[in-house]
């Protein structure tokens, strides 16, 4: 019995034993419960493309945009929703490069074009004081160095020898008729003949038949005006003679340099003959109009040319250093390529941890390459400098503000875009647009058909067409029977109305292309205006943009073409620009 109740206690023993072991060694923690938990933490799991943003998947595998694998959300991109978030990879794929912003001299490099020409100062026309045919040339091409007092050309002077026979009689009678010798002479004078050839022909007591021509100043001959033979009047100019031991270069300075360049600016220049040797000199005088024609003012360099290698033509190209910024100190510059601009608004995309956050920025004046920055960065601030565009594509893609969505939103692309469902959306947008009648639309096709034309005639470097255009346009406008828009459509039509009248007021009066291209953007943004409200036209048309225009502000235009034809620069720059918006309509 004892040894019964001994094993007794000592199964319950081990069992109990067991019964802790397995306790402590699976009962100490919930595992099923952190399994689920697991579970639910891979469930939540969110995966992406590096390059497709928009793209999201519950799980791995590869992007349907462009096959590349998805890769998991991290936890720091919920942290901000307007950054977008990049990885180093997807940066190397895209080439995009970051650049810590920093002080600079704010220099602003003006480039110039010119040319060496003849200091007028040091021009002169040669001329003849008698009047006959010219027997001999001494000095017969363009190019020749004469002497003062160098003989040029002999003259043969019926007058002259006429005068000198009557001196000669005058001479018989100088005794009696003092005065009439005395006159004689004096006509001679008159003709440039010294006391010392007048004493020769009373010694010889014959006329001079031929009589020489001499310069008057030392120089180059630039121009050569008679031949052997012809026939000249006194005073009749028969050489141009300058002297180029000292020259201008005179570069062209364009309207928008004006403000940069002052008389008394350094500039640095070459002379595209002698490549490689860079010439230094100072503005001295800068033209106090602009020439009609060209369009440019010049900006004069004296240059001491003694040695004679700078000849007159030969073409020069200057910089001239403009320090923009405040005296001793430095500016925030900036790389052309990390701006992005939409005409009103220039944006950068600035690198906030791992993400990148638009942020808009007012610039100063463009430093060639770069640009100073007024406001909206500051010193450390880390900025895409290169792959901008790349940046703001996928951020449109993702919904996130953006350059031409400042707002955000989800971008809607490919069948996204199509109404599949009804005409829900097109009623609401038609809800907006103001009642027009048809016949009100055909009314204005004749204004669309002359702002077209203007349009081409500026594309075209045409002042002629345009004018014309723009005269005929006013026309148009004043041809609209009012009384054909009725509602709400009727207070529209009188504020387009009003601001075309205000921007072709002027059309009759403009002389120059770059005065009508001025009023070209208002009147192109009141006929913006006016499509927006009534869609008149019946035909596809293009909003078209250029960033160049206005003094790089930027300006918009109406096409029926989406090929390019800039009517802001003409051939200078006839493909600059870009479609911003498409309006299709139906035919009325």
């Amino acid at each position: 019995m004892n040894v019964k109740n001994k094993n007794l206690v000592k199964t319950a023993g081990i069992l109990v034993i067991g019964i802790l072991l397995g306790w402590l060694l699976f009962g100490g923690s919930d595992k099923k419960g952190e399994n689920h938990g697991h579970k639910d933490e891979v469930a939540a799991q969110i995966w992406t493309c590096s390059m497709h943003p928009q793209i999201r998947r519950n799980e791995p595998g590869l992007c349907p945009i462009c096959g590349m694998d998805l890769i998991p959300v991290t936890a720091s991109e919920g942290t901000d929703p307007n950054s977008f978030q990049m990885s180093e990879d997807a940066m190397k794929l895209a080439n995009i490069t970051t650049m810590i912003v920093g002080l600079g001299d704010a220099t602003k490099e003006i480039r110039l074009n010119g040319k060496v020409q003849i200091d007028e100062r040091n021009a002169y026309s040669q001329s003849t004081h008698i009047p006959g045919r010219i027997e001999q040339i001494f000095t017969n091409f363009t190019g020749e160095k004469v002497g003062r007092g160098q003989t040029l050309a002999t003259v043969y002077s019926p007058e002259l020898v006429t005068a000198q026979e009557e001196l000669l009689q005058a001479a018989n009678i100088k005794e009696s008729q003092p005065e009439l010798f005395a006159a004689a002479q004096e006509k001679l004078r008159n003709w440039k003949i010294g006391q010392a050839q007048i004493n020769q022909i009373l010694a010889n007591k014959k006329p001079i038949q031929r009589f020489s021509i001499h310069a008057d100043v030392n120089g180059v001959v630039t121009k050569k005006m008679v031949d052997l033979g012809d026939y000249v009047q006194r005073g009749m100019p028969i050489y141009e003679i300058s002297d180029l031991s000292k020259v201008w270069v005179l570069f062209d300075l364009y309207e928008s340099e004006l403000t940069w360049i002052k008389e008394g600016s350094d500039i640095e220049y070459t002379i595209n003959s002698f490549p490689g040797e860079t010439f230094k000199g100072k503005i001295s005088f800068i033209d106090p109009m602009i020439n009609p024609q060209t369009r440019v003012a010049s900006a004069r360099v004296e240059v001491n040319n003694k040695d004679g290698r700078l000849k007159p033509e030969m073409f020069a190209s200057g910089i001239v250093k403009n320090d923009i910024g405040k005296v001793d100190s430095q500016e925030i510059v900036i790389p052309k390529s990390a701006v992005l601009w939409t005409g009103k608004r220039s944006v950068v995309y600035v690198k906030e941890g791992s993400g990148f956050k638009m942020r808009e920025i007012t610039l100063g004046p463009a430093l060639g390459d770069s640009y100073l920055v007024k406001d909206g960065l500051e010193t450390g601030e880390e900025i895409v400098s290169n792959g901008t565009f790349t940046i703001d594509a996928a951020v449109q893609l993702s919904g996130k503000p953006s350059m031409m969505n400042p707002e955000g939103g989800v971008v809607v692309t490919g069948h996204e875009g199509m109404d599949m469902g009804g005409d829900e959306k097109k009623n609401k947008a038609d809800s907006n647009m103001p009642s027009v009648t048809e016949k009100a639309k055909e009314s204005l096709k004749p204004i669309y058909q002359e702002y077209l034309n203007l349009k081409d005639g500026l594309a075209a470097d045409n002042l002629a067409n345009a004018k014309k255009a723009g005269i005929a346009m006013q026309k148009a406008l004043s041809n609209i029977n009012m009384s054909l828009f009725t509602g709400d459509s009727h207070e529209i039509w009188m504020k387009h109305e009003n601001n075309l009248k205000l921007a072709l007021q002027p059309a009759p009066n403009f002389k120059s292309i770059e005065e009508m291209r001025k009023a070209f953007q208002s009147i192109s943004d009141a006929m913006i205006a006016l499509t927006n409200s009534f869609k008149p036209f019946g035909e596809t048309l293009y909003i078209q943009h250029c960033p160049m225009a206005d003094n790089n502000k930027g300006a918009n235009w109406i096409s029926q073409f989406e090929e390019i034809k800039n009517p802001y620069f003409g051939a200078s720059m006839l493909k600059c620009g870009e479609t911003t918006t498409i309006i299709k309509q139906k035919k009325s």
